[in-house]
């Protein structure tokens, strides 16, 4: 499969959790910010029910060889991730997941300093591929405007060619005034967040 075929793909999963956020229920326990009360929006990253399925810090295979996105180790057995993250993967070179404002080893509040601890601000779609101007572009185009780190279990080492390209979806309005970049706050509206630390432009340079 072509880097550029895995984007088109994700058209798909942006329009599908989009239908999450718009449903009063799905699969992921999303509600809608527009019809149900905060209260039910507002699931804590410690509540069983709303990362059901999910998990923090999960290892992902990439070409036979095992891997956790970059951040601290706060998953399972020292797992790292990147700060308040529930992930399922959905398919050879794609996950989905929840972004919760919770920050590393439980930290309160660290992504936003209004919203309640632990609430729901984002569904994620991930894409795993290369980083090319191409690409780069392209995934712009969709929504995909941030990649991460992948770093192997077994050194540490960064992954040599391959990326995680994020496509954050808001649930909810907010500032996002905290998280590893507080100088990129801004203001945020349930949909697409092209404003979510914007760095799909930089080229990844793992060495």
């Amino acid at each position: 499969m072509s880097q550029l075929s895995i984007f088109r793909g994700a058209i798909a999963s942006s329009f599908t959790a989009l239908m999450l956020i718009s449903c009063q229920t799905s699969d992921l326990g999303t509600s809608s910010p527009t019809q149900e009360p905060l209260s039910n929006v507002q699931k804590s990253a410690t509540n069983p029910k709303a990362v059901q399925g999910l998990t923090h810090g999960p290892i992902v295979n990439i070409d036979g060889e095992d891997y956790y996105l970059a951040g601290v180790p706060d998953g399972m057995n020292g797992a790292t991730d990147i700060p308040g993250h529930y992930w399922r993967r959905t398919g050879d070179n794609a996950l989905i997941g929840k972004h919760f404002n919770t920050g590393p080893f439980g930290k309160a509040k660290w992504w936003n300093s209004s919203v309640p601890d632990g609430a729901l601000l984002y569904i994620v779609n991930g894409g795993i591929a290369e980083w090319s101007i191409k690409i780069s572009k392209e995934k712009a185009k969709m929504g995909f405007v941030h990649y991460h780190e992948f770093v192997r279990v077994s050194d540490g080492k960064l992954h040599p060619t391959k990326v995680l390209w994020l496509q954050h979806i808001a649930v909810r309005h907010f500032y996002l005034d905290g998280g590893p970049h507080p100088e990129l706050t801004h203001f945020v509206r349930p949909g697409i967040d092209t404003d979510f630390i914007p760095n799909g432009m930089t080229p990844y340079q793992p060495e």
